[in-house]
């Protein structure tokens, strides 16, 4: 019996019937080259896919992204990724989720749910370049026309971003509940303002634009005073400006 080994099955030529498929665990067969019997197992293809796809973003970007280079490169069959994602755009989709849900735990492993101060507020300025610019294969999907210009997006991306964005709204508006921000501001305008800015920043930086390092704290640290002081002080009424 002459065996044809792929990656995900095990196909055997039987004597007077078709080609039989047998799904064999990696333990029996062997796993794929590039991965070690320590980190990978059967079931955990559909997160290497993504892990490796998320490599390939960061060194060489997503036009030089395909199904067949990632499978090559995780040491799989040319068909192994589309059990898991229908077509390149779909696993693009499966990266941006996973970006948001690493932003959504951006948010709250920094607790600004229970307390708000002006050091708590410069600390959530700065995690937030360094969140975008440490995870920028993951940011450019999250916050790109990669995804966002094409029509065929998934719902549950959808989902995973909007659930960032209220996350920062409902967190605002607690603050604002709570007493611990001016009367007068209207916390959906002032999250919009606010990640607008912060996006803004981290672009710059990602593309290259602004390239000193040197100044990004200082340049964090005038980012959050002008936010706390719009948090903290009234705004002027439209009578007074005219």
């Amino acid at each position: 019996v002459k065996l044809t080994l792929y990656f995900d099955t095990v196909k055997i030529p039987c004597y007077g019937s078709p080609v039989c498929t047998l799904h064999r665990h990696w333990g029996v067969l062997g796993l794929p080259k590039n991965l070690s019997k320590s980190t990978y197992h059967h079931g955990d293809l559909r997160q290497v896919l993504l892990d490796e796809a998320a490599a390939i973003l960061r060194s060489e970007g997503a036009p030089a992204l395909s199904m067949r280079k990632l499978a090559d490169r995780v040491g799989v069959s040319r068909t192994a990724p589309y059990h898991h994602f229908e077509d390149k755009q779909a696993l693009l989709c499966a990266i941006g989720e996973e970006g948001f849900r690493r932003f959504h735990g951006f948010f709250h492993s920094l607790s600004l749910n229970q307390s708000l101060s002006r050091a708590d507020f410069e600390n959530f300025v700065k995690n937030y370049v360094r969140f975008a610019v440490d995870n920028a294969e993951y940011y450019n999907l999250m916050f790109g026309s990669e995804l966002w210009s094409r029509a065929k997006l998934t719902e549950s991306l959808k989902h995973e971003a909007h659930q960032a964005f209220q996350f920062y709204v409902n967190m605002v508006r607690r603050w604002h509940a709570d007493g611990l921000t001016h009367a007068a501001i209207e916390p959906l305008r002032f999250a919009q303002v606010t990640w607008s800015t912060l996006h803004g920043m981290s672009r710059l930086l990602i593309d290259g634009i602004y390239v000193d390092q040197a100044a990004i704290d200082a340049i964090c640290t005038n980012a959050a005073d002008f936010f706390w002081d719009s948090l903290q002080k009234p705004q002027a009424d439209a009578t007074e400006l005219a």
